[in-house]
C-alpha cells in the first residue's frame, strides 16, 4: 500500500515493458516457425536484459522453458521436444524477441510465452502466441478477394488521376494567348 501510494506521489519510479505478440500463428506442418515477439521499454537496453521463451502443449496446465537469452548469449533448450530445434532470430537493439523453430511438427500445437527483462524494466504480461500446426491445405487462405478488390481500386484511383492531368494540362494548352496590340485591345475592351 505504502509502494503504491509513493508511485502515484512519484517518488517511487516504476517501470514496465510492454511485449507484443500475434495472438494465434498458422504454421504448416514439417516447415520452419517463426515466433515474433517485440517490446517496447523506456530504459535503455542494457547488458543485463534478458529474453525467455516458454510452451504450454494444449491441455497441459504447466508451461516447459525451453529458451533464454543473456547477454548476447542464446541458451536453447536441450531436453525434449525442442532439442536442436530452436534458434534466435531477434535482436535486442531493435527491441525484437523472436525465435524460431525448425521443422515444426503436430505436438508443437499450444500457446508460446515471450518474457523479456530489461532491469529496471520489467514486463507486466508476458506475450502470448497460440501456435497451431496444419497440414498443407488446412492453412487460413489469403484473402485473394480482398487483393483483386485493393487492386481494382488502386488502378481506378489512377486512372482518375491521369484523367484529370490530362484534362488540366488540354484546358491550359487550348487558351490562345493573345499578343496584339494593346490600343486595339482597349477598345474591345479586352
Amino acid at each position: 500500500m505504502l509502494a503504491a501510494a509513493a508511485a502515484a506521489l512519484g517518488f517511487l519510479r516504476v517501470s514496465a515493458l510492454d511485449v507484443k505478440t500475434p495472438e494465434e500463428l498458422f504454421v504448416e506442418n514439417g516447415t520452419e516457425a517463426r515466433l515474433p515477439c517485440t517490446f517496447s521499454s523506456r530504459e535503455v537496453i542494457s547488458s543485463l536484459a534478458s529474453i525467455s521463451w516458454s510452451f504450454q502443449p494444449e491441455g497441459a496446465t504447466t508451461s516447459i522453458s525451453f529458451f533464454y537469452y543473456s547477454q548476447g548469449n542464446a541458451f536453447p533448450g536441450k531436453e525434449a521436444p525442442f532439442k536442436n530445434r530452436i534458434s534466435w532470430a531477434g535482436d535486442l537493439n531493435k527491441k525484437d524477441a523472436s525465435v524460431t523453430i525448425a521443422n515444426v511438427q503436430f505436438r508443437d500445437n499450444g500457446t508460446y510465452f515471450c518474457d523479456v527483462k530489461n532491469p529496471p524494466d520489467i514486463v507486466v504480461k508476458p506475450g502470448e502466441i497460440r501456435l497451431r500446426v496444419v497440414q498443407r491445405d488446412n492453412l487460413p487462405a489469403f484473402p485473394t478477394g480482398m487483393v483483386v478488390a485493393i487492386a481494382i481500386g488502386v488502378t481506378l484511383v489512377v486512372l482518375l488521376l491521369v484523367a484529370v492531368i490530362v484534362c488540366v494540362v488540354r484546358k491550359k494548352n487550348s487558351k490562345k494567348h493573345y499578343s496584339g496590340d494593346p490600343d486595339i485591345d482597349a477598345r474591345l475592351g479586352m
